[in-house]
């Protein structure tokens, strides 16, 4: 029981502070638009280059026969490659292109519902009230945070719309996919497998040879930059967290600080403003992880 005990909370801390370098995304985003990328190149470069440093860092630490896995976490791999990585990054894409940014990041916090949906359904997880109520919690807070409280409708495009919630669910399955792949495979090879997938798929989207991408020398170190801390570093503090972690529902939530560790960094380093509707969304996001992780605590010391 203690051991449990200490495994959700170690697990809870490492998606934590994933979840806080994930804050990071934002600022590497427009960096690399500043010096010329666009959102797929960005996309690909992320996981190409989160794929070689992984692949060194788990031939460095378990050997190249880590890398040989059984069909089931390969296929496991996989689908957190092209879902989680490859397909959400298409979808959310075209969300903000046709919907706009504050519309897409609204859609894509309902990510953590389809997480506890598809967690019962999967694993057979209890969606109690005290659940319920920190997911509708951190939703609402998410959207706070990211709109102000205000956004406009005006010029709503429903294929946007249809694109941001498949976003979300994409978002929603990682921690569902990262918790099979994590049965069968430690998180180094996962991530690793992951990334390839991801790369191979994000490949003939970005079609970076018809690009100056290669010449670009501040273009690559900003993406070796946002594939090194926000992706590697962060996913892998995640994955290790989730297959800790004994509900995967809660997942999503404590990774929600993602929010406002972006907006602190938007202040930080691009002197954005923060209102006081973005800061109770804010405030409301830390109620839900408090909730999520008294929750993990109680039932395990009745």
């Amino acid at each position: 029981m203690n051991q449990q005990k200490n495994a959700n909370f170690i697990g809870g801390i490492l998606i934590f502070i994933g979840g806080a370098l994930w804050g990071m995304i934002g600022p590497c985003i427009q960096i690399m638009e500043q010096l010329g990328s666009n959102s797929i190149l960005t996309s690909f470069l992320r996981v190409a280059f989160a794929f070689i440093i992984m692949l060194v860092l788990t031939v460095a630490r378990y050997g190249c026969s880590s890398l040989k896995i059984n069909k089931k976490a390969l296929l496991a791999c996989a689908l957190l490659g092209l879902i989680c990585h490859g397909i959400y990054n298409i979808f959310y894409s075209l969300a903000v292109n046709l919907a706009g940014i504050t519309i897409s990041a609204v859609l894509l916090n309902i990510a953590p519902l389809f997480t506890a949906l598809f967690s019962w359904m999967l694993f057979h997880e209890h969606i109690t009230s005290r659940k319920i109520f920190a997911l509708v919690i951190n939703v609402f807070g998410c959207v706070l945070a990211a709109t102000g409280g205000s956004f406009s409708v005006a010029s709503l495009s429903l294929t946007g719309i249809v694109c941001g919630i498949f976003a979300g669910l994409c978002y929603g399955l990682t921690a569902i996919f990262g918790k099979i792949a994590g049965d069968q495979s430690n998180a180094f090879v996962m991530s690793t497998y992951s990334y390839l997938f991801a790369a191979i798929f994000l490949f003939f989207f970005s079609k970076p040879w018809q690009s100056a991408v290669m010449t670009n020398l501040p273009l690559l170190g900003a993406g070796f930059f946002y594939a090194l801390v926000p992706t590697a570093i962060a996913y892998l503090l995640y994955y290790q967290g989730v297959q800790n972690m004994q509900e995967t529902s809660r997942v999503p939530v404590l990774a929600s600080i993602e929010m406002v560790m972006a907006g602190i960094f938007g202040v930080m380093l691009f002197h954005e403003q923060l209102h006081g509707m973005n800061l109770l969304g804010m405030v409301l996001v830390l109620l839900s992880i408090v909730l999520m992780s008294k929750k993990v605590k109680q039932s395990h010391t009745a």
